[in-house]
């Protein structure tokens, strides 16, 4: 990888570790429904006059509209909202990569490798360490949301297979824009209207930088880089660099919010990171040009 696209990589996964510390900071003032609207919105507006249309077939980006923005970063916000930390929830969102192995083998009838099994497993153990952790602070159930919501995560990801999307920051754009309606409703339906309104008038400028971090630094430059490094890269060069990911956000976590980590929840990391490795990284085959190369070599 060039060094430009290395920082760039890097980058983002700055970019979206420290997205959970400002998801915090945004629910101080704001019910989860109607941030999650408000940082699609603007995620979506104006750019999808700007880009274009998606360039795939609708149900694909309804499809990721629906389960990555209504449902995966629904349940997270409300989750958080409901006492589980910002560097514990970057970490146990990722037990997406879980689901999306398993969603592969049961949907694309694709076959594991023995190492994706292990790292399975490996992770599964770091999960259940956290909801054993009598220190944990989190109440359970709203970590069981945020499991939830990766699993909806790997949905998004098995659409997002289907659809191959040519762009995939204009491809987001278009998934956030229908995302915004159904929250914005569900915001009205179990939030109120009354606490709605109050929350955007009390509006001040930490909530303005988290929706304006969440919408354009998040969602914009994060997935709009990940995707031109995808379209310039193996996913086996790109994909490990998310294992950093939670370690940026436990990390801000613990600098910016005071979010302690106990023994057991160090542990449960580890065992969590170290299993999401085992399933993404693989051993680089030989691209046809250096096969070729090799044989001479050989010869």
């Amino acid at each position: 990888m060039k060094p430009r696209d290395l920082l760039l990589a890097l980058a983002v996964v700055v970019v979206w570790g420290i997205n959970f510390v400002v998801i915090e900071v945004g629910l101080e003032g704001m019910p989860p429904l109607l941030l999650s609207a408000l940082r699609f919105f603007f995620a979506a507006v104006p750019a999808i006059f700007l880009l274009g249309p998606p360039r795939v077939a609708w149900r694909y980006v309804v499809g990721v509209g629906l389960a990555l923005g209504v449902a995966k970063f629904g349940l997270l916000f409300i989750a958080m909202d409901h006492g589980v930390p910002a560097g514990l929830s970057s970490l146990v969102l990722q037990s997406q990569v879980i689901f999306t192995v398993l969603f592969a083998i049961a949907v694309l009838r694709e076959r594991p490798r023995p190492a994706q099994l292990a790292g399975i497993v490996i992770a599964c153990v770091g999960i259940v360490l956290i909801v054993l952790d009598r220190k944990l602070s989190a109440p359970l159930g709203a970590l069981l949301l945020v499991i939830v919501a990766a699993g909806f995560w790997g949905v998004a990801n098995m659409i997002t297979r289907y659809a191959k999307p040519p762009d995939t920051l204009r491809f987001m754009v278009w998934a956030s824009a229908v995302a915004v309606v159904p929250l914005l409703f569900l915001s009205l339906l179990t939030e109120g209207p009354t606490a709605d309104a109050d929350a955007i008038r009390a509006i001040d400028l930490s909530g303005i930088g988290a929706i304006a971090y969440l919408a354009f630094g998040a969602t914009l430059f994060g997935f709009g880089v990940w995707g031109c490094l995808l379209r310039q890269y193996d996913a086996s060069t790109v994909a490990p660099f998310s294992l950093l990911v939670p370690v940026v956000g436990m990390s801000a976590a613990w600098v910016l919010r005071g979010e302690a980590v106990g023994p057991q929840q160090a542990i449960a990391a580890v065992l969590v990171i170290g299993g999401m490795a085992c399933t993404i990284i693989r051993r680089r085959s030989p691209r046809p040009t250096e096969t070729r190369e090799l044989m001479k070599a050989a010869a």
